[in-house]
């Protein structure tokens, strides 16, 4: 009795044997049909004998190729769609143009911070008897979007903006204004003083030969918004010495080395 046990139980591990053979082979068989039916969707002449050893192996190389183009099509695609996205983005970036009150006061431009620096000229009370009209730095900003029309035309475009903020020196140690700082001696940037801005709009302010002249304190905090000067306050000066469309050009290099192409 115990022999005979041991015989059919020999004869059930044989079958569950062949069993999982047979699944494996199914599997196996499964998994070639569906690389087959990827790899005719890339590459419909390629036929296939199914059922011998070679054809398992180029099933697999076929496996592999077609893995790869997936993959190297899922790259590109990626790197298409990445790339359409940035340049949507480039394309739709917009300018940052002025913003009116309804009764035409400019509110104070926001983020001008970020925007083009071009320069910082100073004209301290010390050396223009103590009575300087701007006794600052003037830490002059353009708006990014009308820079780059600029750059390519050569041109200020309706609605650029020119930000001046107004900063203080440090308090003077000599007579003529200057301190002794461990760079050596000179001026150096002390609190900021308010702002002025300048906006170009030919029919808004024709009177003014196309540009509009606001101040936003001399004193802080700026205020947040400002009516247009009068044309004897600020444009005669702009008119009258200004090198290039009302723009003091020759004051800033960006600008400047643009005009001179």
């Amino acid at each position: 009795m115990w022999v005979g046990a041991n015989c059919r139980q020999a004869k059930c591990i044989k079958i569950e044997k062949a069993a999982a053979i047979a699944d494996a082979r199914d599997a196996d068989q499964v998994a070639i049909s569906g690389v087959v039916r990827q790899a005719r969707a890339h590459r419909p002449s390629t036929r296939v004998r199914v059922g011998t050893k070679d054809a398992g192996e180029n099933m697999m190389r076929i496996g592999y190729k077609t893995a790869a183009v997936v993959v190297v099509s899922s790259a590109i695609a990626t790197a298409v769609f990445f790339g359409s996205l940035k340049n949507g983005n480039a394309q739709s970036a917009t300018r940052y143009l002025p913003e009116y009150t309804a009764d035409g006061q400019l509110l104070l431009p926001k983020n001008f911070h970020e925007w083009v620096y071009l320069g910082s000229p100073l004209t301290p009370n010390a050396l223009n008897g103590g009575m300087a009209g701007f006794p600052e730095f003037h830490n002059v900003y353009i708006e990014p979007g009308s820079y780059a029309i600029y750059k390519k035309t050569g041109e200020f475009p309706e609605g650029t903006i020119f930000f001046k903020e107004l900063q203080l020196t440090l308090p003077g140690q000599n007579p003529d204004g200057s301190r002794t700082e461990p760079s050596g001696r000179g001026y150096f940037p002390g609190p900021f003083n308010g702002a002025d801005v300048t906006v170009k709009d030919s029919k808004r302010f024709a009177d003014t030969n196309g540009w509009g002249y606001f101040n936003f304190n001399h004193h802080e905090p700026k205020a947040a918004m400002a009516k247009v000067k009068a044309k004897e306050e600020c444009a005669f000066c702009h008119i009258a010495y200004a090198k290039k469309d009302e723009v003091w050009t020759q004051f800033y290099p960006l600008l400047d080395k643009l005009d001179s192409k």
